[in-house]
């Protein structure tokens, strides 16, 4: 008995495994207790084995196990603006003040009465499932609001989806749009997660350059190469105005883009106009892709409640398209998420029947006043351009690549320790080189932030 106690004890310390160790210790004090408790009659040897049984898989269940996550995690990037933007919390927590231009998030409230139908909706009982695709009263208002504004007519029966948030709706989007083996053209610069979704879809994105000099949008001829060398392309992404340029494409432009998709009729177009309703040119219009000639058939149209009406916490956005596409995304939904909130859906219906015109408009006015104000500061910082002024949205994507030798991350990460000013760097929106500044803040706040970046930027 001894030397077999002996020859556990020398393999549990040749061993390199803290489990093996534990299971060849156990193994020998069970011999030995077992050889001990054999020789009273209270015991008998089931009885040991059945101790020694227990004793080793209890230790098993105790062990820490730590089983593999999806691969496919591996493969995915986690967002730069949550990353800087939860970062500024955990300071702001601590007790520091900063100053943050790197959530796109409008700093008005939303309308009195879109607050007023929340507060009713929630009184009124109205605190209940609603169907997976939206209550009837928010998908007939937005079908009026497409048709009246947009040019597009929508069945709000079997062609609007309802979720929550425009993000949902696009991921939903692209997963029934396309899948594993197909790619997903995603115009760069870009919104970081459009390639990310790509990939959760099983597709594989790929980045279609555009040049600072067009304003970083979509060359017609560069789509018609792109889209001539990737035959396996499902979907174009599309957002417009852009996040992170506010590059807004003309009509025409729109129209050129639509006559080189006529050649690739297996491309569907998922547009993300969730900033169509911020447009600083003359006209102040965003033309719908889907009202061009040819596109409704493969057009998916986002948009929602976030950038126009400020109703970000509500998370509310919807989608609209052919009812093939509709019903795919709302199976979709079905397994997700269900419905959108009912008390959200409420406000909805009333940011879009009773919110008036001039509203929107007057807040157009304020944040072209704050943009004209952030292009007049950052002409003033040497190493500092913005080629061509952006015409939409509420994003400024200025080029500062002279600094840091281009590291972006590292200077806007310096930037925040030492000024405590948050920006978020362009490499996440697959613009190296540039940094991306929302002016959706106070002007007290923009002054304060580019006094902050001009002294930084000077004492390199």
């Amino acid at each position: 008995l001894k030397k077999l106690i002996i020859k556990y004890c020398i393999i549990a310390v040749a061993t390199n495994s803290t489990m093996t160790r534990r299971t060849v210790v156990f193994t020998a004090t069970a011999i030995l207790i077992g050889q001990s408790l054999s020789s009273c009659a209270a015991f008998t040897p089931a009885a040991s084995t059945s101790s020694f049984s227990f004793a080793l898989s209890n230790d098993a269940v105790n062990t820490p196990v730590e089983p593999p996550l999806n691969p496919l995690l591996s493969q995915i990037k986690p967002s730069k603006t949550v990353e800087v933007f939860s970062l500024v919390k955990q300071m702001e927590a601590e007790g520091e003040t900063v100053t943050s231009l790197c959530v796109g998030e409008p700093d008005f409230a939303p309308p009195q009465c879109v607050l007023d139908a929340a507060t009713a909706a929630m009184n009124g009982g109205q605190t209940r499932y609603t169907a997976v695709t939206g209550t009837a009263d928010l998908r007939k208002a937005i079908a009026e609001d497409l048709k009246t504004r947009k040019g597009v007519e929508y069945n709000p029966v079997t062609e609007i989806v309802v979720g929550n948030g425009a993000k949902q709706c696009v991921y939903q989007g692209l997963l029934a749009a396309c899948g594993a083996g197909d790619e997903v053209i995603v115009p760069a610069p870009y919104w970081p997660s459009y390639p990310e979704m790509a990939l959760l879809v099983g597709a594989s994105p790929v980045i279609l350059e555009t040049s600072v000099d067009d304003g970083y949008l979509i060359n017609p001829d560069a789509l018609d190469k792109c889209l001539e060398e990737h035959p396996k392309a499902k979907v174009l992404m599309l957002c417009n105005p852009s996040n992170p340029t506010g590059g807004v494409h003309s009509t025409e432009l729109l129209t050129q883009i639509a006559k080189v998709l006529e050649k690739y009729p297996n491309v569907v177009i998922l547009a993300d106009e969730i900033y169509e309703r911020l447009v600083y040119t003359d006209d102040g219009q965003c033309t719908s892709f889907a009202s061009l000639p040819g596109m409704f058939s493969r057009t998916i149209t986002i948009n929602g409640f976030s950038k126009s009406h400020a109703m970000t916490g509500f998370r509310l956005g919807y989608l609209a398209a052919p009812e093939r596409f509709a019903k795919a995304t709302s199976v979709l939904q079905g397994q997700i998420t269900s419905c959108a909130s009912s008390v959200s859906q409420a406000a909805g219906v009333s940011a879009l029947n009773e919110v008036d015109d001039s509203w929107l408009e007057n807040n157009v006015v304020i944040m072209k006043e704050k943009r004209d104000y952030v292009l007049q500061e950052l002409a003033k910082m040497d190493g500092v351009s913005v080629s061509v002024p952006p015409n939409g949205a509420f994003y400024v994507l200025p080029d500062v690549s002279k600094y840091y030798n281009g590291d972006d991350t590292q200077l806007c990460l310096d930037l925040l320790k030492e000024k405590k000013l948050a920006l978020v760097p362009g490499e996440s929106f697959g613009a190296p080189g540039t940094v991306r500044i929302s002016y959706a803040t106070s002007m007290e706040e923009l002054e304060t932030a580019m006094t902050k970046l001009r002294e930084f930027l000077e004492s390199l």
